[in-house]
């Protein structure tokens, strides 16, 4: 009778002899589903292993957690009521419900733009073309509506063009690898130019029919409040409940480290910079609404105010890091200076100092989160 090896003593196939002569390589001991980046490739994570899907959900988890616990955004916050006690007791009729009513109005504007800001942002780039969408979105707006189109359709047509200038950006960024900074102060250059052109140069006025958004409602709110409001409640959902959002964390922490996890980055940006450019091209439609004309420079000024506001409201230069309500703080206290000047009476060229440096503030703060992150990241915290 032939002799069997037993089961609990057979030899593994990988270290049999082998018949050729050469010896056989052992094969590769690799768990199933499960990605491991180098140190060098992870940055300032340090090594990423990953099990999919649960290790993702891991990995977005400890960026979302990291953003949330910012000491920068307190800060702003105790800065922020302090500024207020100081204006309310200190200028007469700062705190007056009309005087409420027209801050958050001027507000509103900024908020949505801030909104596609910090998506950009949090996922590690910017979006410097707002400032030419917006006027672009208010002009395109203006000649549909006077041409005889309906109002809700120009709207459509303007936040779809809108998009478009996100989807290109989105292009450079992501498949031909141009710089966040470079490609979008390009765009901002040309669609910038498109509205002046469009405008030819003149102020257009938009028929009060087509400016309903501008209209009072509920408390002498403007309808464009609520949009607003609504607008910041569905970016904070999209940021913190939705897969969506929990990659724009994940890219902002690590680009390298999300794409070998397996996420499409560049998908990610086209998302990220056509919602960005659509809520930059509606913001425009909003300001159009508000004055009840249109020009190629209305509205040019919101790429430093939106960034400033983002910055200021905890999120990171370098992405990972932020939130809807910091951005919201952020706003609100770049509105309340400027609101407060100008009741004060302090002529424009004083208040382009003070804006000037809180701007140099808000990277200040920047560089405190970065620091305070990195502690963090180096203790475990």
């Amino acid at each position: 009778m032939k002799a069997t090896w037993p089961p609990s003593c057979r030899v593994p196939r990988s270290l049999r002899p082998s018949p050729f002569g050469s010896p056989r390589r052992p094969w590769p001991v690799r768990r199933p589903g499960v990605i491991t980046v180098d140190p060098e490739v992870a940055g300032s994570q340090g090594k990423v292993e990953e099990r999919r899907p649960g290790g993702l959900r891991r990995l977005a988890r400890r960026s979302l957690v990291a953003g949330s616990r910012s000491p920068v955004t307190l800060g702003v916050l105790v800065f922020y009521v302090a500024l207020v006690a100081f204006f309310w007791t200190a200028v007469p009729g700062f705190g007056t419900y009309s005087n409420t009513i027209t801050l958050l109005s001027s507000a509103s504007v900024v908020l949505i733009v801030s909104l596609g800001q910090a998506l950009a942002i949090i996922s590690g780039g910017f979006d410097l073309s707002v400032g030419g969408v917006v006027p672009l979105g208010a002009v395109i707006y203006a000649r549909l509506t006077n041409s005889g189109i309906d109002p809700v359709q120009a709207l459509a047509v303007v936040v779809l063009a809108g998009a478009a200038v996100g989807a290109v950006n989105a292009f450079l960024i992501g498949r031909v690898g141009i710089n966040p900074l470079i490609t979008t102060l390009g765009t901002l250059s040309i669609t910038g130019g498109i509205a002046f052109t469009i405008a030819g140069g003149v102020t257009l006025a938009v028929d009060p029919r087509a400016g309903r958004l501008g209209d009072a409602g509920p408390g002498q709110i403007p309808y464009y409040m609520f949009l607003a409001l609504l607008l910041s409640l569905a970016v904070h959902f999209l940021l913190k409940r939705t897969v969506f959002g929990r990659r724009i964390y994940t890219i902002g922490g690590n680009a390298e480290a999300a794409r070998l996890a397996g996420i499409r980055v560049d998908l990610v940006q086209f998302g990220i910079y056509m919602l960005a450019s659509a809520l930059a091209a509606f913001a425009g439609v909003v300001v159009a609404s508000q004055v009840l004309a249109a020009t190629g420079a209305l509205g040019s000024d919101t790429t430093l105010v939106s960034v400033a506001a983002v910055v200021l409201g905890g999120a990171a230069l370098t992405g990972g890091t932020g939130g809807v309500p910091g951005t919201l703080l952020g706003v609100l206290l770049l509105g309340t200076v400027a609101d407060g000047m100008n009741i004060m009476r302090v002529p424009a060229f004083y208040q382009q100092v003070v804006t000037g440096c809180v701007l140099l503030g808000a990277v200040a703060f920047g560089r405190l989160q970065e620091v305070w992150r990195a502690r963090s990241l180096g203790t475990g915290g």
